[in-house]
């Protein structure tokens, strides 16, 4: 009895993923990921187009309208390909893969990405963007879908050798067990080294486009504080400014955009990502903590109210991202021309206005406005900044009245757990409750969500969870609530840090050469297990979980957590030596390993009463000062602490009381502010600095 053939169609209207519903219309027979479309393919004998993009890719929307939405050349895919759609957001683990391949070709990463793969899901050739037409030295897509469908038929031998040579590539593990220089000197030297890749003039790395590069400046940020680099510091203070008041970011909504491509952050990729923002805020956090910036105090609040008013999905967990384009166009619902703002301000307010933030008649891009504050990157003063910010507000809900870009929805657990962190820190320097009961009410949409059995899936829409939890969905949730358990204090914010490690050991670290591998032991449908720790936009989990590793055995006294914080950077040392600066965030982690810091400040109870003493004065000197990387926590004088450092200390005379450590030395209990702030400022500083 012969199986029942499928019928061909487009398949996409059955997802969740605002990515693969754009494409539900096509007239290409699309697939989503899964064994399905793999055992089709084998069936047909047909390979298979594997083309991943996300909802706010504008070039991704170039394609699909100039060939996806094309009948001929739908025709000709659907005739040569069985042709599979992959939302790189909910499946980043496909994606990882494949852009690999794409790297071994030798050919510049990006998305669309555009792969062709054997019936085995093998990659053997692939791309990113291709044209209708020839053109930015690009041949067209209907000839490179003939000539790939001709090679796959005419010479398959050619095709099993490719594909043999890119799954070998792909699968190459570079030899642990080499002792990484996990020390000063190193550290310092890079610090001082990296600074000749920054654009000390305008910030960010040099050249464009420019990229926040969140890795890169919080190394550089740590290397800065620990040895008391003020070169450093003003080169990532030049940065955070540059951004702040560039045209990455959106003057009148909150929130940064993905990146800048001109190198004077000018024009933006006007897409918004959710942890592009995560990440900024966290930095920018560190940033005020050392230096008091209004600027960044100014950007991390207008985020949040972007974050809270824009980015909450159903149920409370925060949205992946916001298009670039509207009425596909890219860019129209940001940009102004000055007789529109004149229109909403008045000619009066709109002269300050356009002053201020660059507009002219000409515009400043493609003949309109890009709303920046480049050409004075300092506030103005309290009076100044109160009228911009009611001019601003006019203008917004002028704008609100447009056609907004796509907003993909869908939750992501480690996207979640990156804005998680950031807003709990936020909360804490800014003595904000209301932030701080966001990121809980995130927290818990994850774990009521997104968890089965102590197994966390990685993406949430609609009513579904779907996707295999990579690792970085769960080094990321551990930062999260460690953070949310050094805020409040509540036990079950460290059990799930706890129990994720768990997962993590049991199922992603690789025993030989060591690390953690992107996917699971149990994930079904990937050729392959990535192991690496390099960086990417998103923080590395293996660079991560250094970190969090150390904050574990801090809080809880237990030295495995320690030993595998140690093994991490054991098992990526040769990749290390091969390429420093591609592994800022491992080294970043370095920091936590060469001097973990532990600030605990002990509340007692006031006599005849169950209410504790005020601890505001010495617990908000904590946040009064940059300690990148430090275990703070207020906690109740009378609760036992786990950390055997900390075991048996106690409040002194009955005032509150602060201890600050290094590892397990301890510095003398203090009770005044001003004496615990130079306590840390020397504790931070290496030994010789």
């Amino acid at each position: 009895m012969s199986a029942v053939q499928p019928t061909p169609e487009n398949r996409l209207a059955r997802e969740t993923s605002p990515y693969l519903l754009q494409h539900k219309d096509n007239p290409v027979h699309w697939w989503a990921w899964g064994p399905d479309a793999l055992a089709e393919a084998k069936r047909s004998g047909k390979p298979i187009l594997l083309s991943v993009g996300y909802a706010a890719c504008h070039w991704c929307h170039v394609m699909a309208h100039e060939s996806f939405e094309d009948a001929a050349t739908a025709a000709q895919m659907n005739a040569l390909f069985v042709n599979i759609k992959v939302d790189r957001e909910e499946r980043p683990d496909i994606d990882a893969i494949y852009m690999r391949a794409l790297h071994s070709l030798g050919e510049q990463g990006g998305w669309p990405l555009t792969m062709f793969l054997d019936s085995d899901a093998r990659p053997f050739w692939g791309g990113t963007y291709f044209p209708p037409e020839p053109r930015f030295g690009r041949p067209s897509f209907r000839h490179v879908l003939a000539e790939v469908s001709r090679i796959y038929r005419e010479e398959p031998d050619k095709i099993g050798h490719n594909a043999g040579l890119l799954i070998r590539s792909l699968s190459e593990r570079a030899p642990g067990g080499a002792e990484p220089n996990i020390a000063d000197a190193p550290l310092a030297d890079l610090t001082r080294r990296m600074l000749g890749a920054v654009d000390m003039r305008r910030g960010g790395l040099a050249g464009a486009p420019k990229f926040p590069q969140w890795s890169f400046f919080w190394l550089l940020w740590r290397g800065a504080i620990r040895y008391g680099e003020a070169s450093a510091r003003h080169a990532v203070h030049i940065t955070l400014a540059n951004i702040c008041q560039g045209g990455i970011t959106d003057h009148l909504g909150g929130g940064f955009a993905r990146y800048s491509v001109d190198e004077r952050w000018l024009v933006p990729h006007f897409e918004k990502m959710l942890y592009d923002n995560a990440l900024l805020v966290d930095l920018m956090c560190e940033a005020y903590r050392e230096d008091g910036n209004a600027l960044y105090a100014a950007r991390i609040a207008e985020t949040v109210d972007w974050l809270q008013r824009e980015m909450i999905a159903d149920g409370g967990g925060f949205a992946a991202s916001l298009d670039a384009d509207s009425e596909g166009e890219e860019g129209k619902f940001y940009v102004w021309s000055k007789a529109e703002i004149t229109d909403v301000l008045g000619a009066a307010d709109a002269r300050p206005f356009c002053e201020v933030y660059d507009v002219a008649d000409e515009g400043n891009w493609e003949g309109r406005t890009i709303l920046n504050r480049l050409q004075a990157l300092e506030l103005r003063t309290s009076g100044e900044e109160q009228a911009l910010a009611a001019m601003r507000a006019k203008l917004l809900a002028r704008r609100s009245g447009r056609i907004r870009p796509g907003w993909d929805d869908k939750v992501l657990a480690d996207w979640n757990g990156l804005m998680i962190a950031a807003l709990v820190h936020a909360a804490r320097v800014f003595d904000r409750p209301d932030w701080l009961a966001a990121a809980k009410t995130a927290f818990a949409f994850v774990t009521g969500h997104m968890e089965r059995g102590g197994r966390l899936v990685h993406s949430y829409r609609a009513g579904q969870a779907k996707a295999p939890a990579t690792a970085s969905d769960y080094a990321n949730m551990i930062w999260g609530a460690l953070r949310l358990h050094q805020a409040t204090g509540e036990a079950h914010y460290l059990a799930a840090a706890e129990r994720w490690v768990g997962v993590l050991d049991a199922h992603y670290w690789v025993s030989d050469p060591g690390g953690y591998a992107f996917t699971a032991d149990d994930t079904p449908d990937v050729i392959v297990r990535l192991r690496g720790a390099h960086d990417d936009a998103t923080p590395n989990a293996n660079a991560i979980q250094i970190s969090n590793l150390v904050a574990l055995h801090l809080l809880t006294g237990k030295q495995a957590y320690l030993d595998r914080a140690h093994a991490i950077p054991k098992a990526f040392a040769a990749d290390l030596g091969r390429n420093t600066l591609g592994h800022c965030g491992l080294l970043a982690g370095f920091f936590d390993l060469l001097a973990p810091q532990h600030v605990v400040v002990m509340s007692p109870r006031a006599a005849d009463t169950t209410e504790p003493l005020s601890h505001a004065a010495l617990s908000q000197a904590m946040f009064r000062l940059s300690l990148p990387g430090a275990v703070q926590q207020v906690v109740d004088a009378n609760q036992a602490l786990a950390s055997p450092t900390l075991a048996g200390k106690t409040a002194i005379d009955g005032k509150p009381t602060a201890y600050a450590c290094i590892g397990p030395q301890c510095a003398p209990p203090l009770t005044d502010p001003a004496a615990l702030l130079d306590l840390l400022r020397r504790q931070r500083a290496a030994p010789s600095h």
